[in-house]
């Protein structure tokens, strides 16, 4: 969400923001309509002053005995109520439009965000490791068919494509990956570990910005419903009884602060959680089909972090290297890119992307994306701090990020792993994890 205020100060810096996102023109349509709202709240308050002296006026016509005044008073009463309730109406319906225009835009991109229109303009920032030279190496779709242990088959048959049933040791592998990573951030970068909903309000994908604008990406439960799609997107968004699936922890762990006044003495507040997240995936038609790359059900280990406006920077750099620590753990070489103003998502005023290694595709592919998102959720929030003693509040920033997707960190260690027998060696950092287990597959 965006402040009107600074919108009216500087517009050009808005417009260039949004006219690289496709949104030419909006500063002048958000101040057009800010201009119209303020116009009919003066008009809405001089209408109800004219309105409470004239009645006062009313008394002591009557009590003066001057009914042709008392009258005329009445007559002119009568007028300015309709002019309250067309007035009331034009500032109803201007602010909801006002509103809807503004959850609609993006964040604005930092300073120090390079310009650019999509992913050739991301820049990289740094590598660790060396990719892994593996004499034809085989993808993980065909690693795990092969022991027996990925089956894509039978969750067509249950949900559909874009599921997969992992079985044995390769499934307790998904499972040590997740507990691992859990246990690095919270054990040694001291995140709060969360157990949170996995099923939210509307109010709550409001906040954090998936809601108005990607309610396609999203699963809804909508109880009452037999058929819970298609549904008019508007009506999603406005029944009380609906319940989002999340996309990923960061919408319940940011929206722990919402409507609250936290202290800033108990900032920075770092969140983790170990979740399944749920994705529609309704833009990535024909995108990654194969495999477990793009699923529409995965679990992710997510970071969030809830700091005061000054210190979002360097929480920021500090976040990426808490994520970057996963992969140096499992030794899966990576590189480190700052995304570009065109890529960034719909929230973000700054993001990094960690990108793994993949043998199979002898190419980079993300598997975490660490964002600052400035003030821009906790306003749609009203989550704010303030310092104790103090009188005045202020937004706090909001962070998040991957500290990783456990469904592709797990085919990077299945591809990274693989010897040419067909099996996977289990990464030193998982044995505590994986007791007695060196190998998957194999004799």
């Amino acid at each position: 969400m965006h402040d009107i205020r600074a919108i009216r100060e500087t517009p050009e810096l808005y417009e260039k923001a949004w006219a690289a996102k496709g949104k030419s023109g909006a500063a002048a349509e958000a101040i057009a309509l800010d201009a119209k709202l303020r116009a009919a709240k003066l008009a809405l308050e001089t209408a109800q002053s004219r309105r409470n002296e004239a009645s006062k006026l009313i008394g002591q016509a009557k009590a003066k005995k001057d009914e042709a005044e008392a009258q005329r008073l009445m007559a002119e009463v009568e007028a300015v109520k309709v002019t309250l309730s067309e007035q009331a109406e034009v500032e109803r319906a201007t602010a909801v439009e006002l509103q809807t225009l503004l959850a609609a835009l993006p964040n604005l991109p930092f300073a120090d965000v390079p310009p650019g229109d999509d992913e050739n303009g991301n820049v990289e920032v740094r590598r660790w490791g060396e990719p892994n030279t593996i004499a034809n190496p085989k993808d993980h779709v065909d690693l795990g068919e092969a022991m027996g242990l990925m089956d894509f088959e039978a969750a067509a048959r249950m949900s559909g494509s874009r599921f997969v049933v992992l079985k044995g040791q390769l499934a307790r592998l998904e499972r040590a990956l997740g507990l691992f990573m859990l246990d690095m951030q919270t054990r040694e970068h001291g995140y709060t570990e969360v157990s949170p909903p996995l099923l939210v309000r509307t109010e709550a994908m409001y906040g954090t910005g998936q809601l108005p604008k990607f309610s396609d990406d999203q699963f809804v439960a909508f109880p009452g419903l037999e058929n819970a799609r298609p549904v008019d997107a508007q009506a999603l968004e406005s029944a009380p009884e609906i319940r989002w699936l999340i996309p990923t922890a960061e919408v319940s762990l940011t929206n722990l602060v919402r409507e609250q006044i936290t202290a800033e003495e108990d900032l920075p507040m770092r969140l983790t959680a170990l979740t399944p997240s749920f994705r529609a995936e309704a833009g990535a038609s024909g995108r990654d089909t194969r495999g477990m790359i793009r699923q529409h059900q995965f679990y992710k280990v997510e970071l969030v972090s809830i700091t005061a406006p000054e210190e979002s920077e360097a929480e920021h750099e500090r976040m990426v290297g808490c994520a970057e620590a996963v992969l140096q753990a499992l030794q899966l070489p990576y590189r480190t890119m700052l995304l570009c103003t065109g890529d960034m998502g719909f929230g973000a005023r700054k993001t990094y992307d960690l990108e793994v290694w993949l043998p199979s595709e002898g190419r980079y592919r993300e598997i975490s994306s660490i964002s600052n998102c400035g003030d821009f959720q906790a306003r749609r929030m009203d989550a704010r701090t303030k310092k104790t003693g103090e009188k005045g509040t202020r937004f706090v920033h909001t962070l998040n990020g991957s500290g990783l997707a456990v469904g592709r960190t797990l085919v990077a260690v299945m591809e990274n792993y693989q010897d040419e027998q067909g099996r996977i060696a289990i990464p030193q950092a998982l044995h505590p994890y994986l007791p007695g287990l060196t190998h998957i597959g194999g004799e």
